[in-house]
């Protein structure tokens, strides 16, 4: 009797085992496999990245996955928020992966799973063009400008602020988009952004605004992001893998000409931010 049970027992575990090992076999990339969908977390007032334009979402964020998406065999599922819900909603599991894209810093290496590089992300300042009061960046100080909120780009703005002779009196914006809406209005003098995001709205405004050189962040990089688990491991692996590929055969390039007018010579890994 005793001889049976035990026997029963150690077949239980066994089986606990198994079922255990298949469900976690079965990871993110898997599963978004079997169910034929991949769903990719973004924010979509972040162009040239990730943005609408006539009712039509556009972007590198966007022709990226989409490559991604047909060399998987899978369909790019959108869940469109705020920035500042973006990454909490990563951890929720609301999604596989963000597309962001969100600046590669020690803190974000810290806690997430970043992607390769897929842009410079250096950040500089927006302005109204013909705005003579600011011909530089360090023109900005005790000058109202806007940046987005629980970015990358505040950090640096605050950094920078502190070294001027006069604080800058940040105002924060849950969409860059009202921002520029300021920007374009008065109501502040400076946008602080990426370059290639600036230089994008530059470019598309038709003269409205001007991008103020030097850039005065550090020299920084985007990538995509992703939790550090082991259930994600294999999808971010891949998008990794994805990314330097495109790099090497020219197509990462022909994308960043395309949304930003030039290219930019990125590292395939970033193992130690500049902040």
């Amino acid at each position: 009797m005793l001889k049976r049970q035990l026997m029963k027992a150690v077949a239980a575990g066994a089986l606990l085992l198994a079922t255990s090992f298949s469900a976690h076999a079965e990871d993110v990339l898997a599963k978004a496999k079997a169910a034929g969908v991949l769903k990719v977390g973004t924010e979509t007032a972040f162009a040239p990245f990730d943005f609408i334009d006539a009712g039509e979402h556009k972007g590198l964020n966007v022709d990226f996955f989409e490559a991604l998406g047909k060399d998987l065999g899978v369909k790019i599922e959108w869940v469109e928020l705020p920035w500042d819900s973006v990454l909490p909603s990563l951890e929720a599991g609301k999604f596989d992966v963000v597309a962001g894209p969100a600046t590669i810093t020690k803190a974000r290496i810290a806690r997430y799973r970043m992607s390769a590089p897929v842009a410079e992300a250096s950040v500089a300042i927006l302005k109204k063009a013909g705005d003579t009061s600011i011909t530089k960046p360090a023109d900005i100080a005790g000058k109202a400008v806007g940046v987005g909120k629980a970015t990358a780009q505040l950090a640096q703005l605050q950094e920078y602020s502190a070294t001027l002779p006069e604080k800058v009196n940040v105002r924060e914006y849950v969409s860059f988009n009202d921002a520029y809406a300021d920007l374009a209005t008065g109501r502040v003098v400076a946008v602080a952004n990426s370059l290639p995001n600036i230089a994008f709205v530059a470019k598309q405004r038709n003269g409205a605004f001007e991008v103020v050189t030097p850039a005065f962040g550090k020299k920084t990089y985007f990538g995509f992001i992703g939790t550090k688990d082991d259930d994600h491991k294999s999808l971010l692996d891949y998008i990794d893998n994805e990314i330097i590929a495109m790099k090497k055969d020219g197509r990462l390039g022909k994308l960043q000409e395309k949304w930003f007018g030039t290219t930019f010579d990125t590292p395939d890994s970033v193992p130690d931010p500049a902040f």
